[in-house]
């Protein structure tokens, strides 16, 4: 079936969040809705701010192009246009887009009448992105210690902020979110390799049915989480990936100022040790 034939089965109407029919309709097979307007609007600005920040610098390199935010001594204020403000709006611009793209997610899910996880597990994405622009800066009392919006400058931060630390990975949040980074690519990775052996046999031999698939995992490790199962598995993972990863900066600084190996001194001060 052609993918444009299939999908009129799913173009309802209704469904909307805001606006009613006005913005309900298609361009080609993607939908619209008064989100997906309101989010090609953000991103617009977003991006047009982004470049004329890129206009105003020493480089149109895109590796070395670097939006920073405000400087320390402007705090929780304003700062002016080209000493932070760019990176200021910039960041409500990036909010907005972001925020308008998981609610126009939501309008679909009503249409098709499916469940929210797709809108929500986008969401977790959003709260990694605003703890790091918006929630700790708050808690640190400065946008200055927002991540500037460039590649290598992003870098560097990252790097400065784990040397900041000392050892970040000795952050306890770090090592639950890394775990279920690697845990989600590792339990994908199974999956999408046993779907692969199983519709592409040896010539010769048919394709294999999910029980098949089922039956492998049961005699290799002996349990199988089944077709559904591996899918839901791998939405945990990936949700605790993204909010342990928030969790693990924010508590580097609004919580924690010291290096992370130092916070381990309990695990050597307990009494069994004594």
């Amino acid at each position: 079936m052609a993918l444009l034939s299939y999908e009129r089965k799913y173009r309802v109407r209704g469904g909307t969040l805001v606006g009613g029919d006005l913005f309900d309709y298609w361009i080609g097979p993607f939908y619209v809705g008064f989100f997906g307007i309101t989010t090609i609007l953000f991103a617009g600005i977003g991006t047009a701010l982004i470049l004329y920040g890129a206009s105003q610098g020493p480089t149109w390199n895109p590796w070395l192009i670097s939006i920073a935010p405000p400087d320390l001594k402007y705090g929780l204020g304003l700062a002016p246009l080209l000493h932070g403000g760019l990176w200021q709006i910039i960041t409500i611009c990036a909010i907005g887009a972001f925020c308008s793209w998981a609610l126009r997610e939501v309008e679909i899910c009503r249409k098709l009448g499916m469940g929210y996880h797709v809108p929500v597990a986008f969401g977790f994405a959003i709260f990694a992105y605003v703890t790091l622009v918006v929630f700790r800066p708050f808690l640190m009392g400065a946008w200055h210690w927002g991540f500037p919006y460039g590649i290598w400058s992003h870098l560097d931060w990252v790097s400065n902020t784990g040397y900041q630390y000392l050892h970040f990975h000795y952050n306890p949040a770090h090592m639950l979110a890394v775990s279920f980074f690697f845990t989600t690519t590792f339990a994908l990775a199974l999956h999408g390799a046993l779907v692969l052996s199983a519709v592409n046999p040896l010539p010769g031999d048919e394709v294999k049915s999910p029980e098949y698939e089922d039956a492998f995992f049961r005699d290799t490790i002996g349990y199988s989480i089944g077709t559904l199962g591996i899918h839901r598995l791998g939405l945990l993972l990936a949700l605790n990936a993204g909010f342990w990863s928030a969790v693990c900066i924010i508590i580097s600084g609004p919580v924690w100022t010291r290096g992370w190996p130092e916070w381990w001194t309990w695990w050597l001060n307990l009494p069994i040790w004594h």
